[in-house]
C-alpha cells in the first residue's frame, strides 16, 4: 500500500497538520498560569466543548477499532456510541457536571477528598493515571499501524511521529490548545468518515448491493442472517457484545463512569466559563454522537463485504481507504485520522498531567506551589508522560490476537465499575461515608481483576489446574461484577461506621433543589 499517496494528499495532510500546530503553539503563546494551562482560564465556551469531547471520545482508537470490531463482529459494536453515550451524557449534564464546576475543581479524585478522603483520592487518581497513561500508548499504536498500510513507512517511525505531533502543541498551550484545535479535528474527522462511509457503499451498489454483500458473507461463515447487521445480539452468542453486556455492562455502568468520571473527558467542562456553558457542552455533543457509529461502524461492514479474508480486523478501515480512495481524499481521510488521533492523546496527555500535578505533586510534594511552579510541574509531567506512552506503544505492537479497542475496554472494565460506584454514592448517597468508599473501590477492582484472570484459560494451563466453572469472557461483565461488589461493600461498610458531618457534606450532595450558579 505505500504507493498508494499522492503529491497532492502530502500536500492536504501536511497543510492540515502544520495549520493545526501552529494554532495551538499561538494558543500557548497566553499560558501564563497553572490554571491556564489546565483548566483554560475557566474561559471556553459549550460549542468549543462539545465539539471537544465527541473529538477526544472518537479518537484513533475508535476509527481503526470500532471499524476493525464491526469487520469482525458486526453494527452491534455500534452501542458503544448510541447506548454508550447519548443518556450518560444528558444525565451528566444536569446532575453530575454542574457540582464538579461549582466546586472549582482540577480532577475527580480531588472531589473524591472533598466528598470522602484523601486515600480515595489516591486509589482513583491512581487508577485513572495508570489507565490514561496506557491508553496514551495504545492510541499511538494505532496512529502506527494506520500510516503503515497507507505510506508504508515502520512503525516505530510512525508511533515517534505521531507523539511529537500531538507534543509540541499539548506541551505550550495545555487544555485551550487541546480544545479549539479538538474544534478543527472534529471538523475534518466527521468528513474523513463520512467520505469513506459514502464511497463504500457507492462502491458496493448502494445500500442494498451492501447488505447483499454482507448476507453472503454471514452464509459463508455460517452464522444467522441479520446477525452482522443486528444491533442486539443475543446473550449466548459468541461475540463479545451480548445485549445483556450491552444493557448492564454498557449502559448502566460503563458509559455513566465514562462520562461523568473519566478525568479526560470531564476535565474540559471544568474549564467552561459558566455553569451553563459546562451544561450545555454535553447536550451540544450528545447530538453530534447520533452521527458516530454510522460514520466509523459501518465502513468496517464495508470493509468485511470487498475484504473478507483480512486476518486482522484492525486493518479494515484502512484497507478501504487505501484501495477505495482517489488520490487528494485519501489525504483528506489520513487528515480525518490523524485528526482524531492528535484529539483523544492531546486530552488524554493533558488530563493525566493534570492528575500528576495535582493529586500526587501539589497534594502530598508541595500544598503551597505557585501557579507558575504548577505550570512548570505540568509541562515536565506532560513530557514524562508522552515518553511513558511511546515505549507502552512498542510493547503493545508485540500483543497478538487482541484487537485495539478489545484491549481499551478491557483496562478500563478493571476499574469503571467502582469508580462509578464511588461517584453515585458520593453524589447522591448522604450516609456513603470516607471509609466504605475506600474499601468498596479496593474491593471492587481486585474482584474484576480477579474475576479476569479465572476467564483465561492461560491462567489454569500456568498452574496445571483444570477450570472449575467458566466465566465469561467479554469484559462487559467484569464490570457489572465489580460495580455489584464495590457498591455491596460501600454500603456495608458505611452503615457500620460513623456517618460523614453535615459541614464535610455541604455542597459536594446533590440536591433536587436549584443551587444558585457562581
Amino acid at each position: 500500500m505505500a504507493g498508494k499517496l499522492a503529491i497532492i494528499d502530502y500536500v492536504i495532510l501536511f497543510a492540515y497538520l502544520g495549520g493545526t500546530i501552529a494554532l495551538g503553539v499561538a494558543i500557548g503563546r497566553r499560558i501564563k498560569t497553572g490554571k491556564d494551562f489546565f483548566l483554560a482560564g475557566r474561559s471556553l465556551p459549550w460549542w468549543a466543548i462539545g465539539m471537544s469531547l465527541v473529538a477526544t471520545d472518537i479518537g484513533g482508537t475508535d476509527i481503526i477499532g470500532v471499524g476493525g470490531a464491526a469487520y469482525s463482529h458486526g453494527l452491534a459494536v455500534g452501542n458503544f456510541e448510541w447506548i454508550g453515550c447519548i443518556p450518560a451524557m444528558i444525565i451528566g449534564a444536569f446532575i453530575f457536571i454542574p457540582i464538579f464546576w461549582r466546586l472549582g475543581i482540577y480532577t475527580i479524585p480531588e472531589y473524591m477528598e472533598k466528598r470522602f478522603n484523601v486515600g480515595t483520592r489516591s486509589a482513583l487518581a491512581t487508577c485513572w493515571l495508570i489507565f490514561m497513561a496506557c491508553n496514551l500508548g495504545i492510541m499511538l499504536y494505532a496512529s502506527a499501524k494506520m500510516m503503515n498500510v497507507l505510506f508504508g513507512w515502520d512503525e516505530a517511525a510512525c508511533i515517534l511521529l505521531a507523539a511529537a505531533m500531538v507534543g509540541i502543541y499539548t506541551l505550550t498551550g495545555g487544555l485551550a490548545a487541546v480544545v479549539y484545535t479538538d474544534v478543527i479535528q472534529c471538523v475534518i474527522m466527521i468528513a474523513g468518515c463520512l467520505l469513506a462511509l459514502i464511497i463504500g457503499i457507492n462502491d458496493l451498489g448502494g445500500v442494498s448491493g451492501m447488505m447483499e454483500s454482507i448476507r453472503e458473507v454471514e452464509a459463508a461463515e455460517n452464522l444467522p442472517e441479520g446477525q452482522l447487521t443486528s444491533l442486539i445480539l443475543p446473550a449466548d452468542t459468541e461475540s463479545p457484545f451480548p445485549w445483556t453486556g450491552i444493557l448492564f455492562g454498557l449502559a448502566l455502568i460503563l458509559s455513566p463512569a465514562y462520562w461523568i468520571g473519566n478525568q479526560a473527558i470531564v476535565q474540559r467542562s471544568l474549564g467552561a466559563k459558566s455553569e451553563f456553558a459546562a451544561k450545555a457542552s454535553y447536550i451540544w455533543g450528545s447530538l453530534l454522537k447520533v452521527l458516530i457509529p454510522i460514520i466509523i461502524a459501518v465502513p468496517g461492514l464495508i470493509a468485511l463485504a470487498k475484504f473478507p479474508d483480512l486476518a486482522d480486523g484492525d486493518k479494515a478501515f484502512p484497507t478501504l481507504v487505501a484501495e477505495l480512495f482517489p488520490a487528494g481524499l485519501r489525504g483528506l481521510f489520513l487528515a480525518a485520522f490523524i485528526a482524531a488521533l492528535m484529539s483523544s492523546v492531546d486530552s488524554y496527555l493533558n488530563a493525566s498531567a493534570t492528575i500528576v500535578t495535582f493529586d500526587f505533586y501539589k497534594r502530598f510534594f508541595n500544598p503551597e506551589a505557585s501557579d507558575t511552579k504548577i505550570l512548570n510541574v505540568g509541562r515536565i509531567a506532560t513530557a514524562a508522560l508522552l515518553v511513558f506512552a511511546i515505549l507502552f506503544a512498542f510493547m503493545i505492537a508485540k500483543i497478538e490476537g487482541m484487537g485495539i479497542y478489545a484491549i481499551f475496554q478491557t483496562l478500563m472494565a478493571f476499574f469503571q465499575g467502582p469508580a462509578l460506584a464511588l461517584i453515585l454514592t458520593g453524589l447522591l448517597w448522604k450516609r456513603a461515608n470516607g471509609k466504605g468508599a475506600l474499601v468498596g473501590f479496593i474491593g471492587g477492582v481486585c474482584f474484576s481483576i480477579t474475576l479476569y484472570a479465572l476467564s483465561q484459560e492461560s491462567v489454569y494451563t500456568a498452574l496445571g489446574l483444570q477450570p472449575l466453572f467458566k466465566v465469561p469472557d467479554p469484559f462487559l461483565f467484569y464490570s457489572i461484577w465489580a460495580f455489584v461488589v464495590a457498591l455491596s461493600l460501600i454500603i456495608i461498610v458505611s452503615l457500620a461506621t460513623p456517618p460523614e458531618s453535615d459541614e464535610k457534606l455541604k455542597d459536594v450532595v446533590w440536591r433536587f433543589k436549584k443551587t444558585k450558579e457562581t
